[in-house]
């Protein structure tokens, strides 16, 4: 649990420069709405949103990522939220790279990613227990190596900066920058945040005071949608690592709310669950939350202790350290294929991101709704041993208000055109309102005045209870459950409807 670069981002963006009061309110509101939504069970909420759009999201956030590290990597300035703000941005300023951070932030990322490979090599048999001690030392060497690559190429990049530095006389104390190749972090506040309450209002510059539901305005809908994408962003993380188990999103929602209501206290911006450390500590064999106890004690001593040696790190190593991360959440084999996910991808990349997401989940929930109002009805024209034709329909899911209509115009429809007995299969009817009662009320009495039959094939004791509660018309007569009768019951009413009146 903690910050990660897809919050960080939609922070960014909901903030959008108003300080750092902003940043900690969002924090605290972020996890009051998780809060509430765990207390009242909305976890389920997140059925609705798809893989696919879920995969569309991450991979455009992935590439907003990359693309607004490259202002480190090229040692330039650039602005924006979108991808062609970013894009714009970064043309205007292009000519002013320093050769300093592109050749340290290139070396950086070439480095990072084949210690990533390096770690993935094994020597010997696939079988960890057929392997000699050595080759088990050399492996464990290598996967050591490898998932600590992050951490080497800080550690050497910052030695190499605090060379640099210290060559050029440069004051440390001072807010300039030094004059070396490349750019570096720069100062950092030692210590630990202190406690404090998150601020309801904030004073403008020009003396005015900003109020609590102001400052929620100013952060437009961010406020609702980062929530919301730093619960997906847990659960799927809970989902790669819970190996098949179930993951109750209601429990995540308690855990990270509460844990965001916490940081705010403390300064801190919204955070989530990490992809990058969960991977790491699944490494590394934690299976307690020991594990998070440890991390944030080397957290502490490295704020009480380290910060001065944050001076000289390159900036340019820090975007190649994330740039070689995120890359690796694009997952093109996923948002190549499916159209679903190329839409929320798109709308992320081209428009704000939670403006992207808003977009992705309308458009699945309006895939949802329509499929709920637009049943499929399978017809068919059948016939009994003794020869009658009558015709069989079957629709392919629930009766409910949106759709039942469109259920009655379809029969009606092939009714009239064939003019057989109607066969209604209800296999697949599990439920139904009072407003498709009355349809199918209205369906009777069409049939009763033209004279023509109707049956309902397998309907459910509980489907007829509630559509006697409307009392159509020889509804009564017309069910049956066992498919041999279907011949009985058409040649009883046929020999009824032909004998001559007394």
């Amino acid at each position: 649990m903690g910050p990660t670069a897809i919050v960080a981002l939609m922070t960014y963006n909901t903030i959008n420069g108003r300080g750092p009061v902003y940043g900690t309110l969002l924090c605290f509101l972020t996890g009051v709405i998780q809060l509430i939504m765990g207390m009242v069970g909305l976890g389920f909420l997140i059925d609705f949103i798809s893989g696919p759009v879920n995969a569309g999201f991450t991979s455009a956030v992935a590439i907003l990522i990359v693309v607004s590290q490259l202002k480190d990597i090229f040692g330039i300035r650039a602005v924006g939220s979108t991808l062609l703000d970013m894009v714009i941005s970064l043309s205007k300023d292009i000519g002013n790279f320093r050769v300093g951070d592109m050749v340290l932030g290139s070396v950086c990322i070439v480095v990072i990613l084949l210690l990533r490979m390096l770690a993935l090599i094994h020597m010997g048999p696939e079988n960890d227990c057929e392997r000699n001690k050595v080759q088990r030392i050399i492996n464990r060497t290598m996967w050591l190596v490898g998932t600590l690559r992050n951490s080497i190429v800080i550690i050497v990049t910052t030695f190499i900066g605090f060379l640099y530095v210290n060559s050029s006389g440069h004051d440390v104390t001072s807010n300039e920058m030094p004059p070396i190749p490349f750019k570096v972090v720069g100062k950092i506040p030692a210590g630990l945040p202190d406690f404090d309450f998150p601020k309801f209002s904030v004073m403008r510059d020009n003396g005015t005071t900003v109020g609590f539901f102001e400052m929620v305005s100013d952060m437009g809908s961010g406020v609702i949608v980062l929530p919301i994408i730093a619960l997906i962003e847990n659960l799927s993380i809970c989902k790669t690592f819970s190996f098949g188990k179930p993951v109750d999103a209601t429990q995540e929602l308690l855990a990270i709310g509460l844990c965001n209501i916490g940081n705010s206290f403390f300064h801190a911006i919204p955070g989530t669950g990490s992809f990058s450390r969960s991977a790491v500590n699944a490494a590394s064999g934690v299976r307690t939350p020991m594990g998070g106890l440890y991390s944030g004690i080397l957290v502490i001593v490295a704020l009480l202790f380290c910060t001065p040696y944050f001076y000289y790190i390159p900036k340019s190593a820090l975007a190649a350290i994330i740039i070689a991360a995120v890359i690796f959440m694009v997952e093109i084999r996923v948002v190549k294929p499916i159209y679903r996910s190329k839409r929320t991808f798109f709308a992320c990349l081209l428009l704000h991101m939670e403006i992207g997401i808003l977009i992705g989940v309308g458009l699945n929930l309006i895939s949802i709704l329509y499929h709920a109002a637009r049943p499929k009805l399978s017809i068919r024209v059948n016939t009994t041993r003794n020869g009658i034709n009558y015709l069989m329909m079957t629709p392919d899911r629930c009766l409910i208000f949106p759709s039942v209509d469109y259920v009655r115009n379809i029969i009606i429809k092939h009714s009239l055109k064939q003019n057989l007995p109607v066969v209604i299969d209800c296999s697949h009817i599990y439920g139904a309102d009072f407003t498709a009662a009355k349809v199918i009320e209205l369906l009777t009495i069409d049939f009763s005045r033209r004279g023509q039959l109707l049956f309902f094939y397998n309907l459910k004791p509980s489907l007829v209870t509630v559509f006697e509660g409307v009392r159509p018309k020889d509804f009564n007569i017309r069910l049956f459950y066992e498919s041999q009768d279907i011949d009985q019951l058409l040649n009883k009413h046929m020999i009824v409807n032909s004998t001559p009146d007394d």
